[in-house]
């Protein structure tokens, strides 16, 4: 290479280093000068971490730079635009936190006269045989996390060979793993209505037209999730960066016009990396027609994939009968009712019960509405920490409500089994409404999210964090699935990869509130320092937010603070005086205050009301000051978890 400037090679990109030009595939990317010296100096490195400090002396030597974070985040920004690439599942370059960037696929060195055509094969074979790019396996010490301003040298050179890839990349959907499926995003539906209070129509839409596609062609069709596709709405993002982000070959585009007796709804097929419209449809109908309306939008949709793609004719569509008034009334306010579910606070799942109510008074036989009515008062008691009993017990009945009148629905499948679950710690029925949910729609990834929860609680690992995968397959921008599988890590002891993975999450969105739960592994990896700071960052509630105050108690008490601690538990012993508080909340703060006596009792009180704290009895590190207890080991007995 004497004479010629070097130059780099990792995936289909090559960097020329003479004429600080950047290539994809042969062809110019723009990179403005400062983005392209982060590039250089990332792959110079090798996939060693180059620190934040080191990119200051590159990109402004004499320190004339007075914004020095703002420039250095912008121009990582700009990087991760042309590369697209994200933080949030990073394919390219992976950040840690406040420490600095690393490139995480193979990076070859040439010459500007080399021919770089073998550079894809290189990488792609190098991911194939490992199932991720290839890279040493190496220990991070989380003590010099991101919760810590400066770093001493010494940690420094620790953290130097981290490999924090190991536990986000199953947040990225790896396109050699799809393609024996065809991927397909529905964009959120437009609403054209010009008012803004009809959103819930066109998000309904949305959500429904993904339910019916996914049950469409079982064997060939893959369909992105709400969550994730609910990203761009109102998101100017281009449809080829929306198929690079998502992994997806088309994409439905939709939009709704609607007055009190006429509905348009106008939706376009096309194919992701060219953009081509393959297929558009406008239908005029009456607003009845609407609940009907989607299954034949579904159908034909399905039709052409299946004709663009070579395989078998379905059969024949079979419209149903004709909406009543009643019924049309009954999925407007199911519409309304999970509108404000999706929201996931407990303010606005009470709204969502009022709205799921009216529509089963409206249409006493739409099992959709019972569906979503058995999920809102399941998810009530953990977003609100009040006592579950008579939520569960009203989400059982609609579940079962909902099974009667419509067997193939797979939400009620799944409704019943989170609540056999969490209320009646039925493992076996639960198992199998989770599996049947599945098999009647692979394609949704509430269900293969709460199975994967539901396999982590027997202590069934590899499977749990499988299926984790799967459900992330399907809905790649979600942010609790990859939290959740985080709390896998720390059920499985794997402190280290638990705390990887939520810090990662908190980088995406701070506020994310289950990213809360980094405070347990770090309690239990003995990182005191980093779990109480981590605790100071989430915003102090009103002194009705119950799970706050124990996990304060929590973290407090564990980490030696004992008078926090107990101030934080007196803070929850006042509300349970005028509220119904569930005493599952008050055994983990009294888990963290270290009095196994108090826990004890709390642990039966839990037990009475059906807690659904228990449900992590085998598998929660927190327990672990119980377990040699014989009443702890009669309680794992009772609710079916000594196996």
């Amino acid at each position: 290479m004497s004479g010629k400037a070097p130059q780099y090679r990792f995936g289909p990109f090559e960097i020329h280093l003479e004429t600080r030009k950047i290539y994809k595939s042969g062809t110019k990317l723009k990179l403005r000068p400062q983005a392209f010296l982060i590039l250089q100096r990332l792959a110079e490195a090798g996939g060693n971490v180059v620190s934040r400090e080191e990119l200051q002396k590159t990109l402004w030597p004499d320190n004339t730079f007075v914004d020095f974070e703002h420039g250095l985040n912008n121009s990582i920004k700009e990087l991760r635009s042309v590369l697209c690439d994200s933080a949030s599942a990073p394919q390219f370059i992976e950040t840690l936190p406040r420490l600095g960037y690393r490139m995480i696929v193979p990076v070859q060195e040439g010459s500007a006269g080399e021919s770089c055509e073998a550079a894809p094969e290189t990488s792609q074979a190098a991911e194939a045989s490992t199932g991720g790019p290839a890279l040493e396996d190496r220990p991070r010490d989380f003590r010099a996390s991101g919760f810590k301003p400066a770093l001493a040298a010494s940690i420094l050179v620790l953290i130097a060979g981290i490999v924090a890839y190991s536990g986000w990349r199953v947040v990225r959907v790896r396109p050699s793993e799809a393609s024996e499926k065809v991927r397909l995003a529905v964009l959120p539906f437009e609403n054209l209505t010009g008012d803004p209070g009809q959103e819930y129509v066109s998000d309904g839409l949305t959500e429904e037209m993904i339910a019916r596609l996914g049950q469409a062609d079982l064997d060939r069709l893959e369909v992105i999730a709400r969550t994730s596709v609910m990203h761009y709405k109102k998101n100017r993002t281009s449809l080829d960066e929306i198929g690079e982000a998502l992994h997806v070959q088309y994409l439905l585009e939709g939009s709704v016009r609607r007055d009190s007796r006429r509905v348009r709804i106008s939706v376009q097929l096309i194919k992701a990396g060219s953009q081509t419209p393959l297929w558009s449809r406008q239908y005029d109908r009456e607003t009845s027609d609407l609940l009907t309306l989607q299954g034949e939008v579904a159908q034909e949709v399905s039709e052409e994939l299946r004709q663009t793609l070579g395989g078998a004719k379905s059969q024949p569509y079979v419209k149903p009968s004709a909406a009543t008034p009643e019924s049309q009334a009954a999925q407007d306010l199911y519409f309304k009712g999970t509108y404000f579910l999706n929201k996931r606070n407990a303010k606005d799942i009470e709204h969502s019960i009022e709205y799921f109510e009216q529509a089963i008074a409206k249409g006493p036989n739409f099992a959709p509405a019972f569906a979503g009515l058995s999920y809102s008062y399941a998810l009530l008691s953990g977003y609100s920490g009040e006592m579950q009993g008579e939520f569960m017990r009203k989400a059982k009945a609609a579940a079962v409500r909902a099974l009667e009148l419509d067997g193939s629905l797979p939400e009620a499948h799944t409704a019943l089994a989170l609540t056999v679950q969490n209320y009646d710690w039925d493992w076996s029925t639960a198992e199998k409404e989770y599996r049947r949910a599945i098999e009647l729609n692979p394609n949704y990834a509430t269900a293969h999210h709460w199975y994967a929860e539901h396999l982590a609680f027997r202590g069934r690992f590899d499977q749990a964090l499988a299926e984790s995968e799967r459900a992330l397959r399907l809905d790649p921008l979600s942010l609790i699935i990859p939290a959740d599988r985080g709390v896998i890590y720390y059920y499985a002891r794997r402190y280290d990869d638990s705390i990887r993975q939520f810090l990662t999450i908190g980088e995406v969105d701070p506020g994310f509130a289950r990213a809360a739960m980094i405070i347990y592994p770090f309690v239990e990896g003995q990182y005191c320092k980093e779990a109480l700071a981590a605790a100071q960052k989430f915003p102090v509630p009103d002194s009705r937010d119950l799970w706050y105050w124990a996990e304060t108690a929590y973290v407090d008490g564990r980490c030696g603070k004992r008078n926090e601690a107990l101030r934080a538990m007196q803070k929850l012993v006042e509300q349970s005086g005028h509220r119904a508080v569930d005493p599952g909340v008050l055994l983990i703060a009294s888990l963290g205050a270290g009095d196994t006596e108090l826990s004890s009792g709390w642990l039966q009180k839990a037990y009475a009301q059906h807690s659904n704290v228990l449900v992590t009895l085998k598998v929660d590190p927190a327990y672990d000051p119980l377990r040699s207890d014989p009443r702890f080991q009669e309680m794992l007995h009772r609710v079916g978890l000594d196996q």
